[in-house]
């Protein structure tokens, strides 16, 4: 099945470093884990649904966006093809 326009599919461990396995997270929530983590650090530390949750500000964005509705989309998202 191929995730739908507010789903994402992210490698726990990033494919630089041959990640296979990839969930499915809210598309900002993804988003949110590549603007405060490096691929070093999703590798070397963050390749967890736990150790992703246990990150101060990844962990104080799941408490505000726990808030929104499930089909909640940020505004400001650009789609990859227009950047």
């Amino acid at each position: 099945m191929v995730p739908g326009p507010s789903v994402n599919e992210h490698h726990l461990v990033p494919r630089r470093f041959r990640g296979r396995h990839a969930i499915r997270l809210h598309r900002v929530c993804h988003d949110k884990i590549h603007a405060v983590l490096s691929d070093r650090a999703l590798n070397d530390h963050y390749h967890t649904i736990d150790r992703l949750r246990g990150h101060p500000e990844i962990a104080r964005f799941i408490a505000w966006v726990a808030r929104k509705p499930p089909d909640y989309v940020d505004g400001h998202h650009t789609p990859r093809r227009r950047r």
